[in-house]
């Protein structure tokens, strides 16, 4: 990290510090969209990037404010806090306990801290508004950038002391940005695209730039991961329309996948290994390493594993001990085992049922406000069919945990009661419709002359 590095990301620590709780935000997701991930503060064994001296900071600074998450625990905040745990404890079981422990430390702070910090800094569903109309903003440069990138063959982030070279397959340039790898800057603006296309109806202009930058920073990628995982985001959006079926697909989802896999000469699974939208994709290693886990399962079902290079014909620099693990779902496996990745899996269906119970709790709330509640849906389903063929090993994880913390946050507020000031939030245009024999609809018919004034991140209402 050089100076100019070290100068911005005091900057942008001192406002992280000085601002108000609604844009406390604003500073963790500088720190995602422009700062390399592996530019780091290192203090003996320990690694510290731009993101975890800000979630540092932001944990000090909930702690001085009392900003604490509202409305106690739920059940994303105990599957997250399980899943952590668990990932921390096996580290014992592995040959090299103490390095071990350093690197999941790591990744737990990571986790937990994105996460509590956003479930305190959201505290309403115009607060995860705000949040992601903040992130169109800060997705344009990001867009723009990659796509310069692409041109110039030249990474502009560089200047903070990255890297220059930019990865170029069958004569593409790949664009990645501040992220590790084009796969996963990619990737970042396709799990935030549904989000943006939420943004259309109250938010039209925030929502054109927001959706125009994904797109940007998707092509820029060269991938056809990223254009994967944006169209199963956009699926799920539009599946808003027809969510009364969603029952019937998931009772049908195994049977279906059975189906497919006595149709099928190989494993239903290698369906991965026909799709190659933008040539010389490596999908069929993909398909291979999920095929291969299984067949060595005996290895790291119990605890995790510590090699895994046996595993596929393809070996990696950085490692001696292991293959490229590109599946998130393989990844916690090899981490801890069977136990860790179920209780990955928990977390992610604990998201979905946090989705549910926001909905099921605020049907006398306007359309769209319900309508962003399904996005972030969406987003999360983005990502769950993303880890089949990726892994996070850099800032991209954010994303994750910051649409959790927001689910979280929506569903807290739905158990709780809270939907009755959801539906004074001006997240629409129109006046939401009510019940004139609702109390709540009589006093919101009485305030019907200020509804029809349009939120947005700039002008807001206060809460009570």
């Amino acid at each position: 990290m050089n100076s100019l590095a070290l100068v911005f990301l005091l900057v942008d620590a001192a406002t992280l510090i000085l601002v108000s709780r609604r844009w406390a935000p604003l500073p963790l997701l500088v720190g995602v969209c422009y700062f390399p991930t592996y530019l780091s503060i290192e203090l003996g064994p320990l690694h510290f990037t731009a993101i975890r001296v800000l979630i540092a900071l932001g944990i000090v600074r909930m702690m001085i404010k009392q900003e604490w998450p509202p409305n106690g625990i739920n059940g994303i905040d105990c599957a997250m806090m399980t899943w952590v745990i668990w990932l921390l404890a096996s580290g014992f079981f592995h040959k090299d306990p103490g390095a071990t422990l350093i690197f999941r430390l790591g990744l737990a702070f990571d986790a937990c801290g994105i996460y509590v910090l956003f479930r305190s800094f959201c505290r309403s569903l115009e607060d995860i508004s705000g949040v992601y109309q903040l992130t169109a903003i800060l997705l344009v440069p990001l867009a723009m950038e990659m796509f310069i990138e692409k041109l110039t063959v030249h990474n502009l982030f560089s200047v903070l002391g990255g890297q220059e070279s930019v990865m170029i397959r069958l004569g593409k340039v790949r664009a990645n940005g501040p992220f590790a790898h084009p796969i996963l800057a990619g990737t970042a603006g396709a799990i935030n695209l549904p989000m943006m296309i939420a943004l259309w109806r109250p938010h039209r202009r925030l929502a054109v730039i927001g959706i125009i930058a994904c797109f940007i920073i998707i092509y820029s990628s060269a991938s056809s991961g990223p254009i994967l995982s944006a169209v199963a985001g956009i699926v799920a959006l539009f599946m808003w329309r027809y969510r009364h079926f969603i029952p019937l697909l998931q009772r049908w989802a195994i049977p279906g996948y059975i189906a497919l896999d006595l149709y099928m000469k190989d494993p239903a699974y290698f369906i991965i290994a026909r799709i190659d939208l933008m040539g010389g994709s490596t999908s069929w290693y993909r398909a291979r390493l999920l095929q291969a886990a299984l067949e060595h399962l005996d290895e790291w079902w119990l605890i995790g594993t510590d090699y895994t290079r046996h595993w596929m014909q393809q070996f990696v620099p950085w490692s001696p001990d292991h293959t490229d693990i590109t599946s998130q779902y393989v990844q916690m496996g090899v981490f801890g085992g069977l136990l860790l990745l179920a209780l990955f899996v928990v977390v992610l269906i604990k998201g979905f049922s946090g989705v549910t119970q926001a909905l099921k709790q605020t049907t006398d709330c306007s359309p769209d406000l319900r309508f962003m509640v399904w996005a972030l849906g969406s987003s999360l389903f983005a990502n769950v069919v993303t880890f089949f063929s990726v892994s996070y090993f850099d800032q991209t994880a954010v994303f994750v945990y910051f649409t959790l913390a927001n689910i979280g946050s929506a569903a807290t507020l739905a158990i709780k009661g809270q939907n009755t000031q959801w539906t004074r939030l001006q997240f629409s245009a129109a006046t939401p419709t009510v019940s004139p024999s609702n109390k709540i609809g009589k006093q919101l018919l009485m305030d019907s002359g200020s509804s029809r004034t349009q939120n947005n991140l700039f002008s807001r209402p206060k809460m009570r």
